[in-house]
């Protein structure tokens, strides 16, 4: 008895593994461990490429004290072949409609268990990294990247570089003084160190200080006086227009969207910071423009670092992004630094669109700081999140960012890191090619409540406020830019030393080989995606930038710029920002890529609206809607079929110091102190200036997302009313009326709910335009005499016989989950037959005639359980039809619908 009961308990064992363990879906284990030796500190690797270029001897101030506090470093985990591999056809597939993982994005502790670091590599890393004395605040969710606090002296003892100070243009810096090293052991799953050094990113935004704008005049100048002449506009005769977002609505056919109800309902955008913002200015922007109240959320992850002189960038990038996708949510987190903050809203996945106006050139990042992007923005995409990202505001000489062109260009030409990669949609500037005929786009005065001006679209050039600009030739100047940037009367107006223009280039130095500053260490690149084709593209292996640009202008020469409020700028005397009661109304005005991009983080909400959800990478939908489009439109002339307006006037060349080691300048004379750095302008197609160039908003949003929604809304009636079905089996009719308002046109589908058992309604579609405003459809009421009966357990719904036939288990299904069960199914069999035969007496293994059919009754049984519990348990199943007559009164409900639009009546039913 004793060994009978071993054998049912070990059935019953089995049937539970059966139930319990058998997959209900797929998934994938962790990644293969890539750390397989253990660590020896005597046997190091250095990882090269790793430290800044301004870490030199010219600037040391010698070494921090060793208790000199180093905060929420990073390491960046590295990936294997394999697994980078499986991560990139994956992220293929999402963007494939075809693949069975189209649109199937992953939450970040999905994306870590099957694309991040195993997680016996990850304890190791972080059992070396307190070993060392560090402090460790654990893992990401992505599994790429450790975050760990420490100082000066452990980073030095554990990495072999001391943490130096370093005097670079007037401001004090610390940075490791050589590149780290790490134990051999560990490089296989390491990439390196992110914030070795405190060198900020740079914000791509220009703040142009105060305006004020006289409310009888209607004149715009400058507060309290100007520091620059505007050539084109403001204190000339020419006029100087700011914009509003309802500019930017009416020139980038943004409006169609706002009227069919895409206004950024249901979107956020997070918005990378590393400074606090008082709100009180961006409602104070949203009244003057006429938006919606919609206070943006403050998020402070970590330590607030305050109001500081990033503030402005702040303030400008949550206004425009939220001024243009008007009823978005905007997340503005604030960390420490940006890479924190970007690194907080992809790992947490806040929202489904990433905007950051912030900058550093390849170079500069070093191996690890390239690394860190690629590997952060591939985790974005794979959730659905698009990365938006600004291209700068030095032209091709992404280097020089944030310092003028008054010494030598040693850096050669480079583009941002940040805005690099193949995951990211990088953000250029243009201006308007309006100066000889303002009057013709812009109206005289502004229009009551949006304060908006435009009249259209105002063909574009790039944006350049540099000598080396072309349109210096309509104010009397030279057509050569050389003789221009040597020309003292243009420096009274731009001096020759500014480098401000929208940038763009080529990846080809995300793995420097050194520590100096020569372009030769430059190596490596991002590679160009496969979906960077078209004409114009280059067609080299590189990734080239930006993908597509918007108005970037400070103003210097077309005298248009961008509006911004914010109350730490001198507004004005009362220091109110956009303050509307004053005399005058007194405003901020800013310009740069970073406004052009967080412009396009509206615009990007407006599209994952009007389609429907996140878009993930969206640059390959860009680039085959420019290839594909027979009617784009060119410069200057906006086609209605258009998705993108070509940017095919200006260069973004840059000037560059005549001196010894200045690379890529191009001096035709040699006596001249400026030369020209000369490698890209705008031309036909895709150019490495504007990329696509600007975008006709709403068509690009209707050939990604399907066509507009219906605008204005419609009623359906009557209000009440009868019907009657003589008796149970029989039908009966209800008419109704639909009613277009405000321009409604559509389609409008119907549907009824609180119907008796047995009864199913249906009626025809019914067609509005604008010539069309009511439309009739007759609504049939149909019923079925009751029987008793076992029929299939479906889904609620109102479309009835096509419901009630469909049979519980398709013979395709059957076959598909016999297959799948079978396997499993065996396999139960013999362990139950082992079990048998182990735990049963050798005298009592014989099967007797009488014994054989209980048995196989017994393994038909259990075969069964396993191949219903292999099945997953699904929903199906039967249930009793009513056998009553279904007879008596209802309250029918009637909706109506289109798109996102519905309208309801009712109606009492009767069945005799």
């Amino acid at each position: 008895m004793r060994r009978k009961s071993i054998v049912i308990g070990a059935f019953a064992i089995v049937l539970l593994s059966a139930l319990v363990l058998v997959p209900r879906g797929s998934s994938q284990s962790s990644a293969a461990r890539l750390i397989t030796q253990s660590i020896d500190e005597s046997k190091m690797v250095t990882l090269t490429g790793n430290t800044h270029p301004f870490a030199r001897a010219e600037f040391d101030q010698g070494p921090v004290s060793a208790s000199m506090p180093m905060n929420r470093l990073m390491l960046v985990l590295k990936r294997s072949p394999a697994q980078e591999a499986a991560l990139d056809t994956f992220l293929a597939q999402q963007l494939d409609p075809k693949s069975a993982n189209y649109h199937n994005w992953l939450t970040p502790d999905q994306f870590g268990e099957r694309f991040g670091a195993s997680e016996d590599d990850a304890t190791t890393l972080t059992t070396w990294l307190q070993s060392r004395g560090f402090q460790v605040a654990g893992v990401s969710h992505g599994r790429n990247i450790i975050e760990f606090s420490g100082n000066a002296g452990q980073i030095q003892a554990a990495l072999h570089t001391a943490i130096h100070s370093y005097l670079v243009n007037g401001q004090q810096r610390w940075a490791n003084q050589s590149d780290p090293q790490i134990p051999a052991a560990l490089a296989p799953a390491v990439y390196g160190f992110v914030s070795l050094n405190n060198f900020p990113k740079q914000p791509a935004s220009h703040s142009l200080g105060a305006f004020r704008k006289s409310l009888t005049t209607g004149k715009v100048e400058r507060v309290p006086s100007p520091s620059y002449t505007f050539q084109g506009g403001c204190e000339s005769n020419n006029d100087c227009y700011a914009l509003g977002p309802q500019d930017i609505a009416t020139i980038y056919n943004i409006t169609p969207l706002y009227n069919a109800g895409i206004d950024g309902t249901g979107e956020t955008i997070a918005v990378v910071a590393d400074s606090d913002i008082n709100t009180t200015d961006v409602s104070q922007f949203r009244s003057v423009f006429g938006l919606p109240a919609n206070t943006p959320n403050i998020i402070h992850n970590g330590t607030d670092p305050g109001k500081n002189g990033d503030e402005v960038e702040a303030v400008l990038d949550t206004e425009w992004s939220g001024g243009i996708a008007r009823k978005a949510t905007i997340d503005l987190v604030v960390s420490e630094n940006v890479d924190l903050s970007a690194t907080y809203i992809i790992d947490n996945n806040i929202a489904p669109i990433m905007s950051e106006s912030f900058g550093e050139c390849e170079l500069f990042l070093g191996a690890a700081g390239n690394a860190f992007y690629t590997t952060m923005y591939k985790e974005a995409v794979g959730q659905g999140q698009t990365v938006i990202i600004s291209t700068g505001d030095s032209g091709s000489v992404g280097c020089l960012s944030g310092m003028n062109s008054s010494a030598a260009n040693t850096y050669g030409l480079g583009v941002s890191g940040l805005a690099s990669t193949q995951y990211n949609v990088a953000v250029g500037g243009t201006d308007f090619n309006d100066i000889n005929n303002q009057s013709a786009y812009w109206n005289s005065t502004n229009t009551s409540g949006t304060n908006g001006s435009a009249k259209g679209y105002i063909p574009e050039t790039t944006w350049n406020d540099s000598c080396t600009n072309a349109a210096l030739a309509d104010f009397g100047y030279s057509t050569n830019a050389e003789t221009n940037c040597n020309n003292s009367a243009v420096s009274n107006t731009l001096a020759n030393d500014v480098l401000n223009g929208g940038s763009g280039g080529v990846s080809n130095c995300t793995t420097p080989t050194g520590s100096g500053t020569a372009t030769s260490q430059c190596a490596g690149g991002n590679a160009k995606p496969s979906w960077q084709t078209g004409a114009g593209v280059p067609s080299d292996n590189h990734r080239y930038v930006p993908d597509v640009s918007l108005f970037a202008s400070t103003g210097f020469l077309t005298g248009s710029f961008y509006v911004v409020c914010q109350l730490d700028n001198t507004m004005g005397q009362d220091g109110t920002p956009c303050n509307l009661s004053a005399n005058a109304f007194a405003f901020g005005g800013a310009g740069g890529t970073s406004v052009s991009t967080q412009v396009f983080a509206g615009i990007m909400a407006l599209i994952d609206q009007k389609a429907g959800g996140r878009q993930g990478n969206i640059n390959p939908m860009f680039y085959t809607l420019a290839n594909n489009q027979a009617g784009k439109c060119a410069s200057g002339s906006p086609a209605s079929n258009c998705d993108f307006y070509d940017v095919s006037a200006g260069t973004i060349s840059q000037p560059c110091m005549n001196a010894s080691g200045s690379s890529n300048c191009t001096v035709n004379t040699n006596t001249d102190s400026f030369g020209v750095v000369v490698p890209y302008s705008a031309a036909a197609g895709y150019d490495p200036a504007t990329g696509l160039g600007s975008v006709n908003v709403t068509n690009l949003a209707t050939a990604i997302g399907g066509n507009i929604a219906p605008v204005g809304s419609f009623t359906v009636g009557p209000s009440s009313g009868t019907a009657t079905v003589s008796a149970p089996g029989s039908s009966a009719t209800y008419d109704l009326t639909v009613t277009g308002t405000n321009g409604f046109a559509g389609t409008v589908n119907f549907s009824c709910t609180g119907l008796p058992e047995k009864a199913f309604c249906s009626a025809p579609a019914a067609t509005l335009s604008a010539s069309t405003t009511t439309a009739s459809s007759t609504l049939t009421i149909t019923t079925t005499a009751a029987t008793a009966q076992l029929v299939p357990n479906v889904a609620p719904g109102n479309n009835g016989p096509a419901q009630r036939s469909a049979p519980l288990l398709d013979a395709k299904m059957f076959s598909a989950e016999m297959k799948r069960a079978l396997p499993i199914s065996l396999a139960m069999l013999l362990l139950l037959g082992a079990a048998a035969f182990f735990y049963l007496p050798r005298s009592r293994q014989r099967i007797s005639a009488s014994t054989l059919p209980s048995g196989v009754a017994f393994a038909v049984l259990i075969l069964g359980l396993v191949f219903i519990a292999s099945c997953g348990g699904g929903g199906g199943g039967t249930t009793t039809g009513t056998t009553g007559t279904p007879t008596g009164t209802s309250t029918v409900t009637v909706t109506a619908t289109s798109g996102t639009t519905t309208s309801s009546t009712t109606f009492t039913l009767t069945v005799n």
